[in-house]
């Protein structure tokens, strides 16, 4: 994995706001790579100002993994490591290395470190006797089952819970073959900003979304048929905005509940970007969005495959 004489994919992680997208399209477009997002939400259609989609960025820069299915669908971390590997092939059989952007750490990870995940039906005996079971009740069982959960913010919703029983049971019960992965070499460049000079991009970046019409994206959302409890799974900008439109909070708490809430999550990325350090996974590390260090070192090490 830390191979980096063989790489075949080039990784730009950072935190929200760090500007990893743009720097992903600038090196792209020079090397004649194309890009694969790795942002949870961004995969949804008509999710644009929340996610900080701006596809005009990409300029003639091809992208995947952008607006492929509707907001009102399910999308697993296993739905995404499928879609990821299918467009990973397809790139490789034209010889590009493909350079994989984004801040969502659960994406990535499943990615380079190959995340052994089967398909898993759903089992409704099994979901008929979670249902009456509280959501303290369910995430019990579902820590028994699996200790080491990969992402336990799930554990705040009893739908998601009870798929994880599901999936967890499954895998305890049935015999299965591991799951076949293309090999992933990845190099791996991380952006970093001092944590002032950050918090000041995304409170700066919240203005012009909200400036971009942020609110009323959510609204439309709303209207189109997106409920109220699905916005709030999409966290953050969906979650505050809906609290605001149904009259929960003012314009301004609103805000400021955004606000610090954005610069909490930023923090947790961060950690978890440290967390695939000590696991093992080297970070090239291109402090404050330093374009010049990023093509240096990625052309350094590209001329080491010749």
């Amino acid at each position: 994995m830390n191979n980096q004489k063989k790489f075949n994919l080039i990784v730009i992680l950072g935190p929200t706001a760090s500007g990893k997208t743009g720097l992903a399209v600038k090196l792209a477009g020079e090397i004649g790579s194309e890009i694969i997002s790795a942002d949870s939400r961004q995969v949804y259609r008509g999710m644009d100002i929340g996610t900080g989609k701006e596809l005009e960025e990409y300029g003639p820069v091809p992208y995947h993994l952008i607006d492929i299915i509707d907001p009102s669908e399910e999308f697993s971390l296993f739905d995404y490591q499928q879609a990821f590997y299918k467009v990973f092939g397809d790139l490789r059989k034209r010889n590009i290395i493909p350079v994989m952007a984004g801040g969502t750490g659960l994406y990535l990870d499943a990615v380079i470190r190959g995340y052994d995940m089967l398909r898993v039906p759903e089992n409704r005996e099994l979901r008929k006797e979670l249902e009456p079971l509280s959501e303290e009740e369910l995430a019990l069982r579902l820590k028994k089952l699996n200790p080491a959960l990969h992402n336990t913010t799930d554990l705040k919703i009893k739908e998601r819970i009870m798929r994880a029983i599901e999936i967890a049971l499954y895998e305890e019960d049935e015999a299965h073959e591991s799951p076949v992965h293309p090999q992933i070499n990845p190099l791996v460049t991380g952006v970093l900003w001092q944590r002032e000079v950050l918090r000041e991009r995304i409170t700066k970046r919240l203005k012009a979304r909200l400036d971009e019409g942020l609110v009323e994206e959510v609204k439309n959302l709303h209207d189109s048929g997106i409920s109220w409890e699905r916005l709030d799974l999409f966290g953050l900008e969906y979650r505050y905005v809906a609290q605001h439109l149904k009259g929960e909070i003012n314009r301004n708490d609103m805000f400021q509940k955004l606000n610090s809430a954005i610069h909490k999550f930023a923090k947790r990325q961060e950690t978890w970007f440290r967390r695939m350090e000590k696991k093992g996974i080297h970070i090239e590390w291109i402090e404050e969005g330093d374009y010049e260090k990023l093509k240096c070192y990625v052309i350094h090490e590209m001329s080491s495959l010749r």
